[in-house]
């Protein structure tokens, strides 16, 4: 499916580069958690990122034709040299976060050459609350087909009831959870694989 011109083939690639963008802010963030425990539990051959979303500014027309800082330019880079995308994301009003949202716009800029067009994604998410986030990928799925991404369908992780699987330092205690993400990043590796070969 990929075109050649700024992928790497299969063969080429010994450690599949993955950026993880978590769609909250806060520091005891569930979702920032989860995406710790995807970092741990990432399988051979995969290396996951956190790309830190805290310092992009909101996005803004006249700013990318004023000239973009070095904030988005760093962003952007980021963005590029990883072949695979992991988004993090966390509930709020039925739809992902404006952070996220955020950083997707800058991504996708300029329209149709971003660094962000025909990457491999997968999306996981927590939530306090027992529907989890299925509604917010729902939504963030949409994104991805407007903007050409490549979105891993099944296994997903859509968890709810998020205290009862971290501890106070944000470790996962849950070992059901913990296989879940082992498959399913497992499950993203192979996706991966297929799209860049």
């Amino acid at each position: 499916m990929a075109d050649g011109s700024d992928r790497v083939t299969e063969e080429a690639v010994s450690t599949i580069r993955v950026a993880g963008l978590v769609g909250s802010l806060r520091q005891g963030s569930y979702n920032r958690a989860l995406l710790r425990a995807a970092m741990a539990l990432q399988p051979e051959g995969m290396e996951i990122t956190d790309v830190d979303l805290r310092s992009l500014p909101l996005f803004d027309g006249d700013l990318e034709q004023a000239g973009e800082n070095d904030e988005i330019r760093a962003f952007k880079a980021r963005i590029a040299a990883a072949d695979a995308l992991l988004f993090v994301t966390p509930e709020y009003n039925y739809s992902i976060p404006g952070v996220l949202k955020n950083a997707i716009d800058w991504g996708s800029r300029p329209s149709g050459q971003g660094p962000l067009r025909q990457k491999p994604v997968a999306i996981m998410g927590c939530a306090a609350g027992a529907a989890g986030t299925r509604r917010a990928q729902l939504h963030l799925r949409s994104i991805c087909a407007a903007l050409d991404l490549w979105d891993l369908k099944k296994p997903e992780i859509t968890l709810g009831g998020a205290a009862a699987l971290f501890d106070a330092e944000g470790t996962l205690t849950d070992d059901e959870t913990r296989e879940q993400i082992r498959v399913f990043l497992e499950g993203f590796q192979g996706w991966i694989r297929r799209l860049l070969a």
